[in-house]
């Protein structure tokens, strides 16, 4: 017997926006790690890993994700040990219908029809087994040509999800209708009255039936998706859809585009529901339901302390935070950025957002520690005409060959072995020595070394933002 062919598609490419100050459009929520010890993103990796079976065999991850997040994403998966099948690079933002669509085009180039299971990047699951024993039975039921959603059994009256009606069909459950996301009344009439379902954004279908249902529905984004992917161009795992036209594909979400559609149409809509305790951590209200609590209903993480306090959330990163007579609090604390909000508005915290990417501010986007495909940087202290930085640089990696028009910069080594490129000059500098470059010298840092180097960078000149660069060599295409 053959064995079912599966093939897991993680969506990575959401912003966070709910989850601010920790969560920035440069470093989103999935990159995050929020529960557990690793992040979310690695999280559902592992989980679709634990897919097979006798009758299942489990491809390699296709990933979805955004062009700026593309080293993140191999870096995460290399800690897990695990290698993609193709990550798939959005040069823009198209919601889910597209990103769905590309995964399928890119499923469908082995020359066989496998069952996409497709999932978020920002999830939690307690109990893995359920997880996957529903899953698979997800699979089972997407091969004969169902589309399957997993259903949540609700257990609390939820406002921030949206709700599947949920009707019996033989010895499994048919969706009857999608319900928006509802208002805190109807939310809890749902519960009393059973029979609705939290909508998990996990869906399992062929990446042939979606294509024909995208076809019937939406046929505009299958027609423009399928042109931008032709446009396509390959860079080792990274699948680069054409710029242009991917930028006229119509943005839309799976729900809208297509499954909202099937009921009563000739597509089998199905769902199976999962009891895993699975939570979608989109909001901190999200992430203090699924915090370890005190018994006065109280988490925290990081170096915190509450006294007083009742079903409040301290999220600490970089200081002490103490919290004194809190009632359903939260407070979230970055080197740069505090907030401060009541639980029960917690998705209200992208208003904040908007109001940072009005004023064009760059706590929206950057946090002072910032990523990049060869380390960080993190931007300590600053001043008129100065700006101190913590770099480190990852064994083997390097900087771009560069040149700064307005800034001079010296760098002290307190961990590692640094390779510097100083004008024409190549010096290998050790613990606690140093060196100066020059106002307009082109020059490089790079780490030969088998473990991380750590420099103290002290620039001084009378521009310092980063876009003041000229790259002359780069090995992660930036030039």
């Amino acid at each position: 017997m053959s064995k079912i062919d599966i093939q897991p598609v993680i969506m990575a490419g959401g912003s966070g926006t709910r989850l601010w100050p920790l969560s920035r459009a440069g470093y989103p929520k999935q990159f995050l790690v929020l529960s557990g010890n690793s992040s979310l993103f690695q999280q559902a990796a592992d989980r679709l890993a634990t897919l097979g079976a006798e009758d299942l065999a489990v491809r390699a991850p296709i990933v979805v994700g955004n062009e700026e997040h593309r080293f993140m994403v191999l870096d995460q998966l290399r800690e897990q040990r695990i290698d993609p099948g193709a990550v798939l690079l959005e040069p823009m933002g198209r919601n889910t219908a597209p990103a769905i669509t590309l995964a399928a085009l890119q499923a469908l180039e082995s020359g066989t029809d496998p069952v996409l299971v497709v999932t978020p990047a920002d999830q939690t699951v307690v109990d893995g087994p359920a997880f996957t024993t529903a899953l698979q039975a997800a699979v089972r039921q997407a091969s004969d040509g169902a589309i399957v959603i997993l259903g949540i059994t609700p257990d609390r009256a939820e406002t921030g999800y949206g709700y599947i009606r949920g009707g019996q069909d033989g010895s499994g459950l048919r969706v009857e209708a999608f319900v928006e996301k509802p208002d805190a009344t109807t939310a809890q009439k749902y519960v009393d009255q059973g029979g609705y379902y939290w909508n998990s954004g996990m869906f399992v279908l062929r990446a042939s039936v979606w294509l024909k249902a995208l076809q019937q529905f939406r046929p505009d984004i299958e027609q423009a998706t399928r042109v931008a992917f032709t446009a396509k161009a390959v860079d080792g795992p990274f699948v680069r859809p054409g710029k242009e036209a991917f930028a006229a594909v119509p943005a839309e979400s799976i729900d809208y585009a297509v499954m909202e559609r099937c009921p009563g149409s000739a597509f089998a809509l199905r769902m199976v529901p999962l009891d895993a305790g699975w939570n979608d951590l989109g909001a901190w209200e999200a992430v203090w339901q699924v915090a370890d609590k005190d018994e006065a209903g109280n988490a925290s993480r990081g170096d915190a302390i509450i006294a007083d306090s009742r079903n409040t959330l301290v999220h600490a990163t970089s200081r002490l935070v103490s919290a004194v007579g809190l009632d359903n609090v939260v407070v979230v604390e970055t080197p740069d950025a505090v907030l401060v909000a009541d639980r029960s508005k917690s998705q209200d915290v992208k208003k904040i957002v908007s109001q940072l990417t009005a004023a064009q501010r760059d706590e929206q986007n950057l946090h002072r520690k910032v990523h990049r495909p060869w380390g960080w940087y993190d931007s300590i202290d600053m001043g008129e005409r100065f700006q101190v930085k913590r770099i480190m640089v990852k064994p083997g990696a390097s900087l771009s060959l560069q040149m700064h028009h307005h800034r001079a910069e010296h760098w002290i080594v307190v961990q590692g072995t640094a390779e510097v490129v100083n004008g024409d000059k190549t010096i290998l500098l050790t613990e606690n020595q140093s060196t100066y470059i020059p106002l307009g010298q082109v020059h490089r840092l790079s780490n030969p070394g088998k473990v991380p180097l750590e420099i103290i960078e002290v620039q001084s000149g009378s521009y310092l933002g980063e876009d003041d660069i000229v790259r002359y060599q780069d090995t992660y295409g930036r030039n």
